[in-house]
């Protein structure tokens, strides 16, 4: 089996750690690190794998390195861990912004390297990842990539090009999805139904309506013009979303995530 080692055991580095070890790694094969030490003893305790102490050690022996560290860490992460990369251990990094080329920067030449936005649904195994996979990336390794980034949800490829409207599409998007069932619930409330009750409707309603579609394979649009009849009340609703120009908010919100991700990229 596969050595695997995880840098930055956060939030997201857990779930896609949970992910792995869905996708078959055995503990024992699954190195982490972590700063936080409350979240060291949790890792042991939930998951059984080996905590160890430093960076380096984590990669050392490892066939695919998970970075999970925030943007503004990644030279010094990847600075200590360069020495003691194995040269066909493949580096996944889920840094939002940092480019192949910047990453390759900061690694030993020919390292392979795998640029990847997941978002927050992996942590219940539901989430998305999209890869992009830098020139030295074999199909060996790529399937390693899937295979553990997989048990956390769906996988894609995309052109490195796409990284950006992926993050402003799937890795911000799932905020994007809590802003509208919130407004959804307070709409509820503020109809006189109990905080309860609402909440259930508009989670419920967001789940099915979500997995139909993935059924179907459907348009939205054919979804939508099922539930609208002719001057009825969805239609009614519909208006007022387009008088009030969401779908166009929407698109200028997806816009702005892109400007973001690209200042976050610029100075490397």
């Amino acid at each position: 089996m596969s050595q695997l080692a995880v840098i930055g055991a956060g939030n997201m580095g857990q779930a896609l750690l949970a992910g792995a070890l869905r996708a078959g790694f055995e503990p024992a094969d699954v190195s982490v690190t972590t700063l936080d030490s409350h979240f060291r003893e949790q890792i042991a305790t939930n998951f059984g794998v080996n905590v160890v102490s430093d960076n380096a050690q984590a990669v050392t022996g490892a066939s695919l390195v998970l970075v999970c560290v925030k943007p503004k860490d990644i030279p010094a992460v990847l600075a200590e861990i360069a020495p003691a990369l194995a040269p066909n251990c493949v580096v996944v990094s889920v840094a939002v912004g940092i480019t192949l080329a910047a990453l390759a920067g900061y690694l030993p030449p020919e390292q392979p390297i795998i640029r990847a936005m997941p978002n927050t649904p992996a942590s219940v195994g539901a989430g998305i990842t999209a890869i992009s996979p830098g020139p030295t990336v074999s199909p060996a390794q790529l399937a390693l990539a899937q295979q553990v980034l997989g048990g956390s949800g769906a996988v894609v490829v995309v052109s490195e090009a796409d990284q950006p409207a992926v993050g402003a599409i799937s890795g911000s998007g799932p905020a994007y999805v809590a802003y509208f069932i919130e407004a959804l619930i307070e709409a509820g409330v503020q109809q006189g139904l109990t905080r309860a009750v609402a909440t259930q409707l508009a989670i419920e309603t967001f789940k099915g309506t979500a997995l139909m579609l993935a059924a179907t394979g459907e348009h939205p649009s054919l979804a939508r013009e099922r539930v609208t009849s002719p001057g009825g009340t969805t239609a009614a609703a519909l208006h007022a979303l387009d008088t009030g120009a969401v779908r166009g908010t929407i698109a200028q919100a997806v816009a702005a995530a892109i400007a973001r991700t690209n200042a976050i990229a610029s100075p490397h």
